[in-house]
């Protein structure tokens, strides 16, 4: 049973947190291209954006079945294992709270410069500034969101302190 829990919280990771990772680095490069009115940059944010945004619901899969796995391997309680949960909580919460909002944010005032400049009543009003503002605050906080993760896959491979062998 524990290896194929092992299984799937290694799977649930490649497929859906890889995922997440290279769509949110994309995300801020394709939003600093939609100042200029670029509609193919606006309809991959979109994308970009819709990846993050459902993966991350079945991401929610990759600490279950991690937590299972701990459970079954009887590692709960070492300090690798509960610094990783620590480390993918504060992920989770950079993805839902910080990075998911700003990628909305930056998808809606696209959206809106694009239709006060259909209307011609808001084109050239200088929102390319804070669209790159915004797109670089975002590419820091997914570096930081991506970089939470590889400290998690070091530990988990790595497994300082552990008794169950390396």
């Amino acid at each position: 049973m524990t290896k194929l829990l092992l299984s799937i919280h290694v799977l649930a990771s490649i497929l859906v947190v890889g995922p997440i990772a290279v769509a949110a680095s994309m995300f801020p490069r394709y939003a600093r291209q939609t100042a200029g009115e670029d509609g193919h940059s606006v309809g991959a944010t979109v994308l970009l954006h819709r990846i993050c945004s459902g993966y991350a619901i079945v991401g929610v899969a990759v600490p279950v079945f991690g937590i299972a796995t701990g459970a079954q391997l009887g590692v709960l309680t070492d300090a690798w294992l509960l610094t990783s949960i620590v480390l993918t909580t504060i992920a989770a919460a950079i993805l839902a709270l910080a990075i998911l909002p700003g990628q909305e944010s930056m998808i809606e005032s696209a959206a809106a410069a694009a239709a006060a400049a259909a209307d011609g009543t808001g084109a050239g009003t200088g929102d390319g500034a804070d669209t790159k503002r915004a797109a670089a605050r975002l590419a820091g906080l997914t570096g930081v969101f991506n970089l939470l993760w590889a400290v998690v896959v070091v530990l988990m491979i790595v497994r300082p302190g552990s008794t169950t062998g390396a």
